[in-house]
């Protein structure tokens, strides 16, 4: 049956209504503790979505440290820097306008200029600014090999002789357990946990996380420890059983808080901000702050949890579908109801795809060679949206459309006085005889009265294959 307009018009609108339904259906929702009071610590680096690389731009302005003080000043009672130079240096007596306390980094690898530089700031930090709580002297330096375990105690040391605010490094864990030495020169343990890169699940990564803790304090009792680096990316590449992703980095870092707080164990999440300068850390460099890049939170901290841009994104593939259907309002007396619902249903498949598409590149950092990859891919959509709706539409033609009508309608037999001659040629090189005889025997079965058949057997000298198809 072909329906007219308004039957056309009715099966948009039910297919569209199906389409929202699933939308509807799928979104996701995560339920996890809520963080009631603020984190005990954030990574704080207050460089903007533009900066290529910290060593490579100017140094960071107060403008720009005041307004990201201001941003995490609420979610946080103290903030972790990683270097005391490049305008890092005017941080402490920032964050003490809003009453944060600071960890001060000082950052060390093979560079010895670079080194006593960083040194001798992060050391007049902690006795200019009382709210300068601990100096981390290296990151992960003896992980990345730039120092041994044991210049980094003679160092850890020589930074104790300078100061009274507590010293200590921050490494992976297994590092504190590998090297005692290290944990005797330190006034505390600046543990790095993050499961991730080892491949742990997000479900059992605070359990992870936890079972270190412990492992660590046995192995130590009456060490102060502190999680120094904790997170989970909400973007970027699989590791393993480890996968990044919104929800999961806002269920981890809430369970994980909820956790930490109850057992009183301090610690520091990574990061305050999203860092799309760190592409040289591969796609999932970029995600680990808390906030986006623009600074905005990026899941709520009580309760429930729903991606930022999923009603966006829904909204916008149901809009897609309903232009994408709009062109068979135009061929409504030409379709059926069946092509119509399948021409409708494609169309709103589409539009829910390339939404999808919009919504990825939406929420991910173009940096580099990603710019090429998106310019190439919103060129080649549309085309490619083309051609798909384009070979649907034909299938659901021939499917499901109405069936076709002879241009050139046939003339009774009774009225042909004269039959036009058919010959129908059947080449054949080395065939299987049996092939060719039920190939012969189907050209027999039509019903014509001047009908021929020519085999020609090319190139094929062996009789068993010439002899066979002769006789029958």
């Amino acid at each position: 049956m072909r329906p007219g307009l308004a039957a056309a018009a009715a099966i948009i609108t039910v297919v569209t209504g199906f389409h929202a339904a699933i939308w509807y259906s799928v979104r996701p929702e995560v339920h996890a503790p809520s963080v009631t009071e603020r984190f005990s610590s954030l990574s704080f680096a207050p460089y903007s979505r533009d900066v290529r690389h910290p060593d490579k731009g100017p140094p960071v302005t107060a403008e720009q440290i005041r307004a990201d003080v201001n941003a995490v000043a609420d979610y946080t009672r103290a903030i972790r820097t990683y270097s005391s130079t490049m305008g890092l240096e005017l941080i402490p007596a920032i964050a003490a306008e809003r009453g944060l306390k600071v960890t001060v980094g000082a950052w060390i690898d093979k560079d010895e200029a670079r080194n006593e530089k960083e040194i001798r700031a992060a050391v007049e930090l902690s006795k200019r600014n009382p709210n300068v709580e601990g100096l981390v002297i290296g990151n992960e330096t003896i992980f990345r090999g730039e120092k041994s375990a044991a210049e980094m105690a003679e160092l850890i040391r020589k930074v104790k002789r300078e100061t009274s605010t507590p010293v200590t490094t921050g490494e992976i864990w297994n590092v504190w357990l590998d090297h005692p030495e290290l944990v005797s020169a330190s006034d505390y343990i600046a543990a790095h946990i993050l499961p991730y890169w080892e491949g742990v699940s997000a479900e059992q990564v605070v359990d992870r996380s936890i079972d270190i803790y412990n492992r660590l304090r046995a192995a130590y009792p009456g060490k102060r420890i502190v999680i120094a680096e904790f997170g989970w990316p909400s973007a970027g590449f699989n590791r393993d059983g480890a996968v990044p992703g919104e929800l999961a980095q806002a269920n981890v870092i809430r369970t994980f808080t909820a956790r930490a707080e109850a057992m009183g164990i301090e610690y520091n999440i990574i990061e305050a901000f999203d860092a799309p300068w760190k592409s040289f850390e591969g796609s999932v460099g970029q995600y680990w702050g808390v906030f986006d890049a623009n600074r905005h939170l990026k899941f709520p901290l009580t309760g429930p949890i729903v991606p930022n841009t999923f009603n966006q994104t829904a909204i916008l593939a149901l809009l897609l579908g309903l232009v994408f259907s709009l062109p068979m309002l135009r061929a409504s007396q030409t379709v059926t109801v069946s092509q119509g619902a399948v021409l409708a249903a494609a169309a709103n498949g589409v539009g829910a795809w390339v939404a999808l598409v919009f919504n990825h590149w939406a929420t991910h950092y173009v940096t580099g060679g990603n710019y090429v990859t998106l310019l190439l891919s919103l060129v080649l959509l549309v085309p490619l949206v083309i051609v798909l709706l384009y070979r649907i539409e034909e299938l659901a033609a021939v499917a499901f459309g109405p069936a076709p009508k002879r241009l050139v309608e046939a003339r009774p037999a009774a009225t042909l006085s004269r039959y036009p001659k058919v010959s129908i040629h059947i080449p054949a090189y080395r065939e299987p005889p049996e092939m060719l005889k039920q190939t012969l025997d189907a050209v027999a079965r039509l019903d014509y009265p001047n009908l021929e058949c020519v085999v020609a057997l090319n190139n094929t000298p062996d009789p068993a294959m010439v002899e066979p198809i002769r006789a029958h």
